[in-house]
């Protein structure tokens, strides 16, 4: 597309393991759009994905961090300074895991320790990031940050487990954080609520393919793929949506605010 939306400024992308990851995408788009950024992933993500390439795609530096470890987080945020030439603008936290979906433990048979993980991994690195960005003041005014979620942190869908549990929290810090970045540092702070995407975290949950059909059903435009996620973060990231914070936004064809749909009585 290049609208030249993003021209000038810097940032941070948590997340982009393959192509088909919506960090990936953004990766691309705000490329597109002439933003320029470092790369981050964990360690161990890194080696299963192919992040190389979209770094060479880009003309981006990897750094790695483990995105719980707020040592690791420091070196980030200030190399990423160090190498974009100034203050941050922008910063795409895309990282989930469940350690029970991953070992097929139900959630009504959760461990804890399993659960710790996740809720570590998924949502409070979510704090740590921001934490870490405000301490350092490594953020520019009118800076925008993006977290990604799931329409399970407010209604129930089963097979999505405790990942419910950590969604609902990483929204509330996006609130919660977000009064405090705005207040002081003109910062703004959001979560875009995906529609149900192939990606390789998504693919891990239980019936998948009979979700995201059913998804695809419900939403009067359909599901919004990684593609359209990774331009609607493009925009949350602009000067166009300046005073946009504290927000969850549906992201979704209009899956959230549909009660049924023909195609869906039909059906059954």
């Amino acid at each position: 597309m290049g609208y030249n939306l993003l021209k000038g400024k810097r940032g941070i992308i948590f997340g982009a393991l393959d192509e088909n990851s919506i960090a990936w995408k953004t990766a691309q788009s705000v490329h597109d759009e002439g933003g320029t950024f470092v790369l981050t992933n964990a360690p161990i993500a890194m080696r299963m994905g192919q992040i190389d390439e979209l770094a060479k795609k880009t003309g981006s530096q990897i750094i790695p961090a483990d995105a719980t470890s707020v040592e690791d987080l420091d070196n980030l945020i200030a190399k990423s300074v160090e190498i974009l030439g100034g203050k941050i603008d922008f910063v795409l936290h895309s990282i989930g895991m469940s350690v029970n979906v991953r070992k097929g433990r139900a959630y009504t048979d959760e461990n804890y320790d399993f659960t710790a993980k996740g809720w570590d991994v998924s949502a409070l690195s979510f704090h740590k990031v921001l934490q870490s960005l405000y301490k350092a003041d490594a953020m520019n005014e009118w800076g925008s940050v993006v977290a990604l979620t799931y329409m399970a942190a407010q209604r129930t869908f089963p097979d999505y487990n405790d990942m419910a549990d950590n969604k609902a929290y990483l929204e509330s810090i996006a609130r919660s954080f977000g009064y405090f970045f705005g207040k002081e540092k003109k910062v703004r702070v959001n979560t875009i609520s995906q529609s149900p995407t192939a990606t390789t975290a998504g693919q891990g949950v239980k019936g998948f393919d009979g979700f995201i059909s059913y998804a695809e059903k419900m939403s009067p435009l359909g599901n919004a793929t990684a593609q359209d996620c990774a331009d609607y973060t493009v925009t949350l990231f602009s000067d166009l949506t300046r005073k946009v914070t504290m927000q969850n936004l549906f992201h979704d064809g209009g899956f959230s605010n549909t009660g049924v749909s023909q195609e869906v009585i039909e059906k059954f």
